[in-house]
C-alpha cells in the first residue's frame, strides 16, 4: 500500500463535485491532502470537504477570503468549525488579523496569499504596485507574521525567503510546482517539486501534472518519489 506524502497537496480544480470524487477515488492511497478551491466552492465544496475529512484526508480550503474584517472573521469562525486544515486569505493586514481572530483556538491554519504565482513584475506594475513581486512578497510575509498567520502561499522562487523570515515551523505552501516532465501551463514562477522543497517549502500544490495525467495515481507517485529525494 502506498504511503501518501503529507507534503503533497492535490487541487481538486474540477467542474463538479462528482468529478472531484472520481479523482479522489482514482488517486486512492497515493494522496492524503486535497485542496478545494473556487470552482467547487461555487457548487458544493463544503460538502466535499466534509466527506474528505470523514475519509481521513486533510483539506485545504483555498478560498482566498478578502472582505472587511468583520465578514472575514465570521467566515473563518464558521470554517474553523468544519474541521478543515488550511484556509487561505489575501495578504492584507486587516484581513489576515480578522481570519486569525475568527479561527480562534481551532486547529485551522491560516495562510496568507502573498502574490499569485501567475503574476510577473510587469503585471504588478499594471495593477498599480510600485515594487517587484519579490519585494511585495517580502512585505506581506512580514505582515502575515505580525498578524499571527501560520504561514503563507508563495511561489517556489520565494520559498527560501519565506522560510528565512518565518522560521522552521512557519508553513510555506508553494503552488506553481511542475515536474520536469510536465507543461508549465499558466504558472509564471514555477519550479520542480524537488526545487521547491529544497528552497524551503513545507508543502507543494501540484495539480494538472497529476489530475490531467492519463494515470493520475501513477503521476502522483512519481512526484512523491521526487519529493522523497529532498
Amino acid at each position: 500500500m502506498a504511503a501518501a506524502d503529507p507534503r503533497l497537496i492535490v487541487p481538486l480544480d474540477l467542474p463538479t463535485v462528482d468529478e472531484a470524487r472520481r479523482m479522489v477515488a482514482a488517486l486512492g492511497d497515493a494522496v492524503g491532502f486535497y485542496k478545494v478551491g473556487l470552482e467547487l466552492f461555487a457548487s458544493d465544496g463544503m460538502a466535499l470537504a466534509r466527506e474528505l475529512k470523514a475519509q481521513g484526508k486533510q483539506v485545504f480550503l483555498d478560498w482566498k477570503l478578502h472582505d472587511i474584517g468583520t465578514t472575514v472573521q465570521r467566515a473563518a469562525a464558521v470554517l474553523a468549525g468544519a474541521g478543515c486544515d488550511f484556509l487561505t486569505v489575501h495578504g492584507e493586514p486587516q484581513v489576515m488579523a480578522a481570519a486569525v481572530r475568527g479561527r480562534g483556538a481551532s486547529n485551522l491554519k491560516v495562510l496568507a496569499v502573498t502574490v499569485l504565482t501567475s503574476l510577473k513584475d510587469e503585471d504588478l506594475v499594471e495593477m498599480g504596485f510600485a515594487e517587484s513581486a519579490r519585494s511585495l512578497v517580502e512585505r506581506r510575509i512580514h505582515q502575515a507574521i505580525g498578524a499571527g498567520c501560520d504561514g503563507v502561499i508563495a511561489s517556489p522562487h520565494e520559498a527560501a525567503l519565506a522560510r528565512s523570515l518565518g522560521g522552521k515551523d512557519f508553513l510555506v505552501v508553494t503552488p506553481g510546482v511542475r515536474p520536469d516532465w510536465s507543461a508549465k501551463n499558466d504558472q509564471a514562477r514555477a519550479a520542480t517539486p524537488l526545487e521547491a522543497l529544497k528552497a524551503g517549502a513545507s508543502h507543494i500544490v501540484c495539480g494538472r501534472p497529476i489530475t490531467a495525467a492519463n494515470d493520475p495515481r501513477d503521476a502522483a507517485l512519481r512526484i512523491a518519489a521526487e519529493m522523497a529525494a529532498a
